[in-house]
């Protein structure tokens, strides 16, 4: 067995395990600090959005382009008097964007630029895009966004329970605001592919999260029933179980999807790739951090403010406070000499005999002379 398989079957059966749960506040911290950073780039910079959701024109020019980027992203700001993005494609062609012009302001950059990348006109392509198709899928994305939050709690209340419907909730809330921070606080674009990057991310979220608290469900049958663990812990119990699971899943969804980002959008140039496989690469480790940290440590912290989990936290501690307290007198009344190696006395009973009482009490055996 390799030494992850090894380690993973160490914390399913709890021979070893860390603490999530129990440093919860730790998780919760260093969240609302990446939550509200990401908001404060939202707030400040604001996202990067492409062209389809302001509008504007495209050109495209003929293979084999000779012009660098840097050079062509100067002859269409010049010719255009706008922020221009340049695109090299994997054929070698460039593609320009230009937001915020109308037909006849296009007409006349797409001369403009013909002549500074001394083109025939009629070979550089020019598109344009309307801001009302961006709205269109900006719309629709938020309404599917809605459904999808609210179908995922009324699943998650029938299926588990309204606590870890939701903490689910609130992952998912983390991961999206996470990504799109990211992309203001770094300056992507947002283009439809961004945002059918970020529907995606909730799937894959929500996958971890179910996974645990799946667990948590199958080892919290009857737990009022016994004094052993706690509610936290039996959750931390459940983290650690499908900690390497998780990771698992995480690492061989992300291998893919890095692919597309360095290779086929970094080298191939490949737009529509980059955009997506961007959102899913930052959506993808966000949810894995949550549903470890975030999600089943929050499920947690509202189970024990329920009055029957309170109740069994006391029973747990004070039978643990009563066995620490028994291993005491143990040690005190046999010595820490004779104990075994687990603490336990190494003598069970008297340590020794009384003296028996009558007659040849100081002599040695024998018969009475």
């Amino acid at each position: 067995m390799s030494k992850l398989g090894n380690l993973g079957a160490r914390l399913h059966r709890g021979e070893i395990s860390y603490d999530f749960v129990g440093k919860r506040k730790i998780w919760y911290g260093v969240s609302i600090l990446i939550t509200i950073t990401a908001i404060v780039g939202l707030a400040v910079r604001g996202l990067n959005m492409g062209i389809e959701f302001q509008g504007g024109a495209v050109f495209t020019t003929p293979t084999k382009m000779s012009t660098s980027v840097a050079q062509a992203e100067e002859y269409a700001n010049t010719a255009s008097g706008h922020q221009a993005v340049v695109q090299k494609l994997g054929n070698g062609s460039l593609r320009i964007q230009i937001a915020g012009i109308d037909t006849g302001q296009s007409d006349k950059i797409k001369q403009e630029l013909a002549k500074d990348l001394n083109l025939d006109p009629e070979k550089l392509a020019a598109d344009l895009v309307g801001p009302s198709w961006g709205e269109q899928i900006a719309n629709k994305a938020w309404e599917g966004l809605a459904i999808f939050m609210v179908l995922v709690v009324i699943y998650l209340a029938i299926a588990f329970e309204w606590r870890m419907a939701i903490a689910a909730l609130v992952a998912l809330i983390h991961d999206i605001t996470i990504t799109t921070g990211i992309y203001a606080l770094v300056g992507f674009e947002v283009t439809p592919g961004t945002v059918i990057g970020l529907l995606t991310i909730l799937g894959y979220s929500l996958y971890d999260t179910v996974v645990v608290f799946d667990s948590l469900k199958e080892q919290t049958k009857d737990i009022t029933k016994q004094t052993r663990f706690t509610y936290s812990e039996i959750a931390n119990r459940s983290i650690n179980g499908t900690l390497v699971r998780s990771i698992n899943t995480t690492v061989v969804a992300l291998l893919p999807v890095a692919g597309l980002l360095f290779i086929g959008g970094g080298f191939l140039g490949a737009g529509t790739l980059n955009d997506i496989s961007l959102s899913l690469f930052v959506g993808l480790a966000a949810g894995a951090y949550s549903s470890i940290f975030i999600a089943t440590p929050l499920v947690a912290d509202l189970k024990e403010r329920e009055p029957a989990m309170r109740a069994l936290t006391k029973r747990v501690l004070a039978k643990r406070a009563q066995a620490g307290a028994d291993d005491d007198v143990a040690e005190a009344r046999y010595g820490g000499d004779e104990a075994d190696d687990d603490g336990a006395p190494a003598v069970v009973g008297p340590r020794h005999q009384p003296a028996s009482r009558g007659r040849g009490r100081g002599r040695t055996s024998g018969k009475r002379r």
